[in-house]
């Protein structure tokens, strides 16, 4: 069903919640974004924390799968001193939750009620025996 252009909401971007991101990479590992929280002119907002947040891949059978996580940091350097323990972490329960999901979309099996249809010694179909409704019949 396709969504009519007078439906979608306008997206509107918070004047008040403005960051400047700066990305910093080893070039090995992954990245970390320094995002200084600014003012609608752009000065920096020394009302609000700096955040960082770290950021890696890992590899699954279906391609790269982007792990994204917050650093409870005071500075670049301590940011990089924790990368390594925070995205061991991140990327562990990331895999706990895919593993979470997939036993969910597992066990989501839907049996009708009254258990399995009869198919009847017939073969293809349910043809042949039973006698009961929901079968294909030959006249």
């Amino acid at each position: 069903m396709a969504t009519s252009p007078e439906r979608i909401p306008e997206p509107k971007m918070d004047p008040d919640a403005l960051y400047l991101e700066e990305v910093f990479t080893d070039r090995k590992i992954g990245t970390l974004r320094r995002m200084t929280p600014v003012t609608k002119t752009g000065a920096t907002d020394a009302s609000r924390a700096i955040l960082y947040i770290g950021e890696t891949q890992v590899m699954t059978a279906v391609g790269t799968l982007p792990i994204v996580f917050e650093i409870d940091a005071e500075s670049l350097g301590d940011a990089a001193a924790k990368f390594g323990a925070l995205a061991k972490a991140a990327i562990e329960r990331t895999v706990k939750e895919l593993q979470d999901l997939r036993r969910q979309a597992a066990s989501s099996l839907v049996i009708p009620q009254g258990g399995m249809p009869d198919l009847g010694g017939g073969g293809l179909g349910g043809l042949g025996g039973g006698g009961r409704g929901g079968k294909i019949q030959l006249p």
